[in-house]
């Protein structure tokens, strides 16, 4: 392949001298074949169903409400539900270090061992890190948190590396933003009902504290449902797309080293490096926000933050994808309006916060917001648009992802690398909320790292390909 067409967008082997192909019947094996698609309907309407894309992209989006989205929901009222912080923003900034190392490598254990092994693995980390927040608020046990944190952080980085595979790699490049979309949109439905119970059992907390107890274990049931519906999905060789084709991996186990050799090829293609900056910076501000309504929030303010920011990312999720799907300009064209509205739209925020911030932290009385506290709109609104924008910004990098012509185990890899900078990033804006600075530090270093993203991201739409293909290039075995 030429170095133009690379720089058009696609994703090239590591070698195309050598393909090796092995079939089984496994359930979790993959068709050995590196052919176009494979049309195969199965005759009964329940399992095209079953098997559909559309299907494995909602149960993958009910596993992410099951498991982050709830996550997301402790964490967005305010540093897990606690009154203090700090300890909470180091222990999420374990969680995170352990993903910066652990997405890739599960990225490439999936092409090894199979995508339902690693996603199952994927269920069982994140309800001990809720029933140790839990511990922490009855009993005072802090060195739970830390161990919750550790397990969190390993299931997490075989979730993240499974279910973007599956949201990005299972549908039609036509599909992927309305898909990616959905995976996202059903994944804020756990912040949305953990939102909901906190908000009912929270009702009367009108000043700034922990969240009520029972709120743990309310989530912490919703998060045991994970595992079942990781069972539901079906592997690349039996999943079929709405064309009537099968969703192709080369082989059925790679080699760990080639699978290795593969990601250090990808992560040298343009169309990735150019993306670490924003994959690093995006949700950078999320540190601080949770400080931010932990600090001047009360109880139940915080909880419709997390009701309200849930619902509005919902909507932004649908009509984002659908609108990044339609291409009216042309995939490139749209790329690039969008990530220049974007930031637009970021900087205006962050002159925003910055403003909220220097009066409230020279008020002659600490600012508490209660929802029918005067000029609780101002405060409340600033952090209701961070939120949606941090999740528009989800949605466009996985979209643009998608863009680029990759097979479906490029794709996993490719996802592997964008979680690992993710996580990275996460690190680091966690790291910086824990240590005791204060909140406008940790504000301007967020709008810093999000200005340096700025170009680099426009570089990579600009090599967005116009009519990007389903047929990706072979696997090479080295």
């Amino acid at each position: 392949m030429s170095s133009t067409n690379a720089n058009r967008g696609s994703l090239t082997p590591v070698d195309d001298k050598v393909t090796t192909t092995v079939s089984t019947s496994n359930d979790d094996a993959e068709y050995a074949t590196n052919s176009a698609p494979t049309s195969v309907l199965p005759k009964s309407r329940f399992a095209r169903w079953y098997r559909s894309t559309l299907f494995n992209v909602i149960i993958v989006g009910l596993i992410s409400f099951t498991q982050p989205g709830i996550w997301n929901a402790l964490y967005s009222v305010g540093a897990g539900g606690q009154q203090e912080p700090y300890v909470v923003n180091g222990a999420s900034a374990l969680t995170f270090g352990l993903m910066v190392f652990g997405c890739s490598i599960f990225g490439a254990l999936t092409n090894k061992i199979g995508l339902k092994p690693i996603l199952i693995m994927g269920t069982l980390g994140y309800a001990p890190y809720s029933a140790a927040l839990y511990c922490n608020t009855k009993y005072g046990t802090q060195w739970a948190i830390f161990l919750g944190a550790t397990t969190c952080g390993i299931a997490a980085s075989a979730l993240w590396a499974a279910e973007g595979a599956i949201a990005v790699g299972y549908p039609t490049v036509k599909e992927r933003g309305l898909y990616t979309g959905i995976w996202l949109g059903l994944r804020q439905f756990g912040q949305l009902i953990g939102a909901a119970i906190q908000l009912s059992i929270n009702r009367n907390e009108s000043s700034k504290g922990a969240v009520n107890i029972s709120t743990y274990v309310a989530l912490i049931a919703i998060q045991c449902v994970g595992l079942p519906l990781a069972l539901l999905i079906s592997p690349p060789n039996k999943a079929i797309r709405s064309d009537g084709t099968l969703v192709l991996a080369s082989i059925q186990k790679s080699n760990v080293r080639l699978e290795f050799k593969r990601l250090w090829h990808l992560l040298k293609q343009p169309q990735i490096y150019f993306l670490i900056p924003v994959l690093v910076t995006f949700m950078w501000n999320s540190s601080y926000q949770g400080i931010y309504l932990t600090k001047y929030f009360s109880v139940r303010a915080r909880t419709l933050s997390s009701l309200t920011s849930a619902i509005g990312m919902i909507i932004g999720d649908l009509l984002w994808g659908k609108w990044l799907d339609l291409s009216l300009f042309g995939r490139r064209n749209t790329a690039k309006f969008t990530w220049m509205l974007f930031s637009v739209i970021m900087v205006g925020l962050f002159g925003w916060q910055i403003s909220n911030e220097y009066l409230y932290e020279r008020a002659s009385l600490a600012a508490t917001f209660d929802w029918n506290s005067p000029g609780f709109g101002r405060a409340y609104t600033v952090n209701l648009l961070f939120s949606l924008m941090n999740e528009s910004h989800n949605i466009f990098v996985y979209w643009l992802l998608g863009t680029f012509e990759m097979d479906f185990e490029n794709i996993t890899l490719a996802v592997g690398l964008m979680r690992t900078f993710e996580s990275l990033g996460s690190t680091l804006s966690f790291a910086v909320g824990s240590a005791r600075i204060t909140p406008m530090t940790n504000l301007i270093i967020s709008f810093v790292v999000f200005a340096i993203s700025i170009p680099t991201t426009m570089r990579v739409t600009w090599l967005v390909p116009g009519s990007p293909s389903d047929k990706g290039p072979t696997k090479a075995n080295i």
